[in-house]
């Protein structure tokens, strides 16, 4: 079975002034997804900014977002790291802490051959007893799965049961789907790909777009896995011009904008990112209004 099926937020990770992690309005934002008929909560994933926070932040936020949910969705972790031991000691900790699934991107900047993909997520899920979802996302990595490595990670490990895919190549999440029969849970890492990644047998997505409109995302993931194709495809079109805007700097500098926009006070952004520039805010802002938000 499928840790989650439909739409799983991508979560920001909001910060005080100061810039350290502001556990309360975190709940806030927890409370706001689950409200809104969110799926399952994806907590230190590179939309949390998780790659600027220590081991021990890291830990604390997935174990905060743990306690918060209580079990009412999923939590799944992002505990990936280029270090395949820092990958297993967070991985390990999100699971005692009660953690649903975790999270892991292939590795960035040392990257790794396939053969090394292979010992490296075959590591972690050995040491962990929970679901493990693969994230193969190249364009922020430089490092790519292929298909037949998704697919002997996934036959000869009991559970490694999920990928996202955001290659945003659609032929490639086909290809994925055909080497795993389609028995592998796939799940979309774009938002503007969320209807053709389902019409190829895909469970859902890990959402930026839903920390925005939570309601709307879960509805199109779930119109079209009821069978309402044309209501989900409605929804994948009124939000694309929006997704684009979210997309136009580097994720998470939009997401975090437009949420202050909506008065949610997320604050900033750790360094090396920065405000998202005055031209693209506007335009963010435009987009917002057209779509209903504000």
């Amino acid at each position: 079975m499928a840790i989650f099926t439909g739409s799983g937020v991508a979560i920001v990770t909001p910060m005080k002034e100061n810039g350290e992690i502001n556990y309360e309005k975190l709940e806030e934002l927890i409370e706001f997804q689950i409200k809104n008929g969110t799926d399952s909560i994806i907590i230190c994933g590179t939309t949390g900014e998780s790659s600027t926070m220590t081991e021990e932040e890291h830990s604390k936020t997935i174990k905060a977002c743990i306690d918060v949910v209580n079990k009412r969705i999923p939590v799944i972790a992002g505990t990936g790291s280029n270090c395949t031991r820092t990958a297993v000691q967070l991985s390990r900790q999100a699971q005692k802490d009660g953690a649903d699934g975790v999270l892991i991107v292939t590795p960035y900047y040392n990257k790794a051959t396939q053969a090394g993909l292979k010992a490296h997520y075959t590591e972690i899920a050995s040491n962990i007893s929970i679901p493990v979802i693969m994230y193969n996302v190249p364009s922020r990595t430089g490092c790519k799965m292929e298909a037949a490595t998704v697919k002997e990670l996934f036959e000869k490990n009991e559970n490694i049961t999920s990928i996202k895919e955001a290659t945003g190549d659609i032929s490639f999440v086909a290809d994925v789907m055909n080497y795993t029969d389609g028995k592998i849970d796939l799940y979309s890492g774009n938002d503007d790909q969320i209807v053709p990644v389902l019409s190829l047998g895909g469970k859902g997505v890990i959402s930026v777009l839903a920390n925005v409109v939570p309601k709307e995302t879960h509805d199109m993931a779930a119109s079209y896995l009821a069978g309402n194709v044309q209501e989900s495809l409605a929804l994948q079109m009124k939000y694309l011009s929006l997704v684009r805007s979210l997309f136009s700097e580097v994720n998470p500098i939009p997401v975090k904008k437009a949420l202050n926009l909506m008065g949610m006070n997320v604050g900033g952004l750790r360094l090396p990112l920065t405000e998202m520039s005055a031209e693209k805010a506007a335009v963010l802002e435009q987009e917002m209004k057209k779509a209903g938000i504000l």
